[in-house]
């Protein structure tokens, strides 16, 4: 630890190093953007698909095929996220890189020539495995291509990459499909994101250049197996939650727990489902406050239409303002993180989620304005920006050099799992509601009881992240 005589000059270097060397100076600029470029693209689709989605299923017919247009992107991106960090870690970014743009952008054509939605949801398939590969790539670069003062800038950045698509996406989807058909939201991607390429390829040639000059480790089946194994048994819990019959929920639901607990206990670190103090305490931290926040995210439109009356537009703007402050405490973390330990903020940021969620339960009684669920998920989306992106930078810091890839993959590998198990509860509870003669408001006060649960393990979880930034250890 410095003393306080050199705090000064400490900060005085570290203020000129920022002011010469920051994420937008020569030596880092070219991969920023490129980075940003990259995210664009798969925040722009995702945020489309949601929108225009219903008119897809007008046009092309398949109705029964609609949530196997969100979980067959799923179930890619794991694939994508775990064989791309492997392949990043051993061989470089560049390789994974070309192979994730060439499956997104083949996707993206595969959805506009779609001529039936068993088309369209391979085409969403294809997409998800390339976008998959491309956060995996993301956060490698930020990983093995900037120094540890620059990541937490970094991990803000990528995290604001995703407001222009949150503010513009949904209704430039809108206006397009309306204007011009719905295969035009995908074609316009497909000339934008080759644009990224150029920019981002060099740099991740030069990474690749440093791994070659390492002794590559030999690629391992087994894992390979394990993710099949993960991808299947995650199919099969996602279509047990989705079949009406009891009984062959039952089985799907158990033969795929079977199947994929073991198989995500060998793709995860070791000792996550222990939650060992550290990298594999911070994946099972995140993973539960994506069931936390997303899972009370999916059902909080249905609060403001259903039940309290409100129009679409109100619903929006409740999902945008949480857009804007989780933005804001992405930031907020890079401020803090030179100088607050990672287990307070993750605290702390849990503590206002919890906040956050209460505030859109409390709108259930009709005596409560509608319009408080506005402000409180804005709140709820604030301690999700420090929360989530402290968390992603813990997994930066605690990786081996050598897996900063298979780490990062690892973290969004248990993000993907916890949204999707956060909205499948969700919606196994409202259906329960609604055939047993309960209400809806019923069915979502259950939700949010239940991700407030999860909130409180992820904060016993949280005691095990480091509780000293990386510089004061």
């Amino acid at each position: 630890m410095p003393t306080s005589r050199q705090l000064p000059r400490v900060e005085k270097r570290e203020e000129d190093t920022n002011t010469s060397d920051g994420v937008w100076s020569a030596n880092y600029r070219q991969l920023t953007l490129g980075l940003i470029l990259i995210i664009l693209g798969p925040a722009f689709e995702a945020l489309a698909v949601a929108t225009i989605l219903p008119k897809i299923v007008t046009d092309l017919g398949g109705l029964s095929f609609y949530g196997w247009s969100f979980s067959a992107y799923m179930l890619a991106t794991l694939v994508g996220l775990i064989l791309a960090g492997d392949e990043a870690d051993q061989r470089g970014p560049a390789l994974p890189f070309l192979i994730g743009m060439v499956s997104f952008v083949l996707g993206l054509i595969l959805a506009t020539t779609a001529p039936s939605m068993a088309v369209f949801v391979l085409s969403r398939a294809v997409q998800g495995f390339g976008a998959g590969i491309l956060v995996s790539v993301i956060y490698a670069c930020v990983g093995q291509g900037y120094p540890e003062r620059l990541k937490p800038r970094m991990v803000a950045i990528l995290a604001s990459a995703w407001v222009v698509p949150g503010l513009v996406g949904p209704a430039l989807a809108g206006i397009i499909s309306d204007n011009f058909g719905w295969r035009w939201v995908f074609l316009g991607l497909v000339f934008i994101l080759p644009l990224g390429i150029g920019l981002v390829l060099p740099a991740l040639k030069k990474l690749t250049l440093l791994k070659k000059k390492r002794e590559a480790r030999t690629f391992d089946i087994r894992r390979l197996l394990a993710t099949a194994g993960l991808v299947v048994g995650a199919g099969m819990t996602l279509t047990g939650l989705q079949v009406q019959s009891v009984p062959i929920a039952l089985v799907l639901l158990l033969c795929g727990l079977a199947l994929g607990i073991p198989s995500l206990r060998f793709v995860l670190p070791p000792g996550t489902l222990r939650v060992k103090a550290g990298l594999p305490a911070a994946i099972v931290n995140i993973g539960l406050l994506s069931i936390a926040f997303f899972g009370a995210e999916a059902f909080l439109p249905l609060t403001l239409i259903s039940i309290r009356g409100q129009n679409t537009i109100i619903a929006g703007i409740a999902l945008t303002a949480a857009t804007l402050s989780w933005t804001a405490g992405s930031w907020l973390q890079a401020n803090l993180a030179p100088k607050q330990g990672r287990r307070m903020l993750v605290l702390s940021g849990l503590f206002i989620i919890a906040v956050g969620i209460a505030g859109i339960a409390i709108i259930l009684f009709p005596a409560i304005p509608a319009l408080v669920g506005i402000v409180a998920w804005g709140v709820g989306g604030l301690g999700m920006g420090l929360a989530y992106s402290t968390i992603s930078l813990v997994v930066l810091e605690t990786a081996p050099k050598d897996q900063v890839g298979s780490a990062s993959a690892s973290m969004e590998l248990s993000s993907v799992l916890g949204t999707a198990l956060g909205t499948g509860l969700g919606g196994v509870i409202i259906a329960f509601a609604a055939s047993s003669g309960r209400s809806q408001s019923w069915g979502i006060a259950v939700i949010d009881i239940l991700v407030i649960a999860c909130i409180g393990l992820a904060c016993l979880t949280a005691i095990r992240l480091p509780g000293r930034t990386p510089l004061s250890s």
